[in-house]
């Protein structure tokens, strides 16, 4: 029988803890995320979908910040688990946002004939909002590495920069969120035309992925907003129900309707961009004088 050594925050400046951590907890959470990371590797091996290094990145972030937990649970008192099993906590999240952009470009270049949405194209969707959440990542990480600062200024100041970093995670996906609903009615429009209904499914999916996003989003502002000794931060339970439910949630739908169910066939990636080797530019370059000197050196008639 594991024994977990609690102690009281207040008075305990070295304890990891602001309450009595569970230990089955987090080890039954590093294995439903565990799980779910290798069915997303094996369905991403089947399908050939590549892209899908995304979602599987996002569930062995999980896997490994609640495996350190686990280890954070054992020794209380030690910084060496605590420490980066919250950072890895606090931005896996990211991962599976940007899985969500890089998945809503690819339905947008497979099921939309013109492949843009709101005068973008799919591939410049891809490209804007992962960079946009590379940069809230890069505000999260920084914040969260300073919130277990010793100095009370300096951790209070990584607060500020962390929600600042959700808060501005939770901006971009509302401006994401616009484009999926002008997405959504552009193919209502065409499912009149053709009667297409294959889109429906995976859209909503992502309709509640990132309702579940949002859902640990505003529990994290709220969190850090309420001050260190709160009912948020003071009990365990909302961690688990508010932060790593809803991810683990949001990871499954995509097991249950793997993107490689219905992206199929040649229109279901971007197509490769093929390097032309000198030779071949020397050759088309030479095509292109010889045509031009012959159309220069004709006879007008």
């Amino acid at each position: 029988m594991v024994q977990v050594q609690c102690m009281d925050p207040r008075s305990n400046d070295n304890y990891n803890f602001m309450y009595c951590p569970s230990f089955p907890a987090a080890v039954i959470f590093t294995a439903l995320f565990g799980l779910i990371t290798l069915t997303h590797l094996i369905q991403a091996i089947h399908y050939r979908k590549r892209f899908c290094w995304v979602v599987i990145m996002a569930g062995s972030w999980e896997t490994t910040g609640f495996l350190l937990r686990v280890f954070a649970v054992l020794h209380t008192t030690s910084p060496a688990f605590g420490i980066p099993s919250q950072i890895l906590i606090l931005l896996s999240p990211l991962w599976i946002n940007a899985f969500l952009y890089v998945l809503m470009a690819r339905f947008v270049y497979f099921f939309v004939p013109e492949k843009r949405v709101a005068g973008i194209s799919a591939q410049r969707l891809s490209l804007l909002f992962v960079l946009l959440d590379i940069t809230a990542f890069i505000m999260q990480a920084g914040g969260g590495m300073l919130i277990n600062s010793d100095t009370p200024k300096i951790a209070l100041m990584g607060i500020h920069i962390y929600m600042g970093g959700i808060g501005l995670q939770q901006f971009f996906i509302l401006g994401f969120i616009g484009l999926v609903v002008r997405y959504h009615l552009r193919m209502r429009r065409l499912s009149f035309e053709t009667g297409a209904t294959a889109w429906r499914r995976p859209l909503y999916l992502m309709y509640v992925s990132l309702g579940l996003i949002t859902l640990r989003i505003i529990y994290r502002l709220v969190e850090f907003s309420s001050g260190v000794y709160s009912p948020l931060t003071m009990h365990e339970a909302p961690l688990y129900v508010l932060e790593a439910l809803p991810m683990a949630l949001a990871l499954t739908l995509w097991c249950i309707v793997h993107p490689g169910m219905f992206l199929v066939g040649p229109e279901s990636e971007f197509p490769k961009k093929v390097k032309k080797s000198k030779k071949v530019k020397i050759q088309e370059a030479e095509k292109s004088l010889v045509s031009e000197w012959s159309r220069t050196s004709s006879p007008e008639v």
